[in-house]
């Protein structure tokens, strides 16, 4: 047999059983308040991560562009560029590759320009990645040398 007072607390505890529509709504501006506070933090990080890439991608293309150099003489030359990593060139008398597999693309899904001898390395070559507009010239272009006219 049950008294009054259990009945009360039963009839208490089942209206009490879910969410209101205006605590749910709540939860949903409180959670909207904060994707919009760290949304766009964690997006500038993500270009970061892209500019940093693209730099350690450029670092490993010199290292396989100098065992190339090392073995044959001369860095790739002509329109094949980077290509002449991949396959053999007919130039190239001690080639000993594929240096590569494949040649990347940017973190932004560009080619790599290449060009040898360099405009910038006179001495080299000059391996640029355009960045993250896309266009070839920006202060945003990831390249092997220094650039000062920023």
């Amino acid at each position: 047999m049950h008294t009054i007072k259990e009945n009360d607390s039963r009839k208490r505890h089942s209206r009490r059983g879910g969410f209101t529509l205006v605590e749910m709504l709540l939860v949903l501006v409180i959670l909207a308040t904060l994707a919009a506070i760290v949304v766009p933090k964690f997006a500038g990080r993500s270009e970061q991560a892209r500019i940093t890439a693209a730099q350690t991608q450029i670092s490993n293309l010199e290292i396989v562009l100098d065992s190339f150099e090392v073995d044959n003489g001369t860095y790739p030359k002509g329109n094949n560029g980077l290509q002449d990593l991949v396959e053999q060139p007919s130039y190239a008398r001690n080639w000993r590759g594929p240096y590569i597999e494949e040649i990347p693309l940017d973190p932004w899904g560009n080619a790599y320009s290449y060009e040898y001898p360099g405009k910038r390395n006179s001495q080299g070559f000059d391996l640029v990645s355009m960045g993250p507009d896309g266009r070839s010239g920006g202060d945003d272009d990831i390249t092997n040398y220094q650039q000062t006219d920023k």
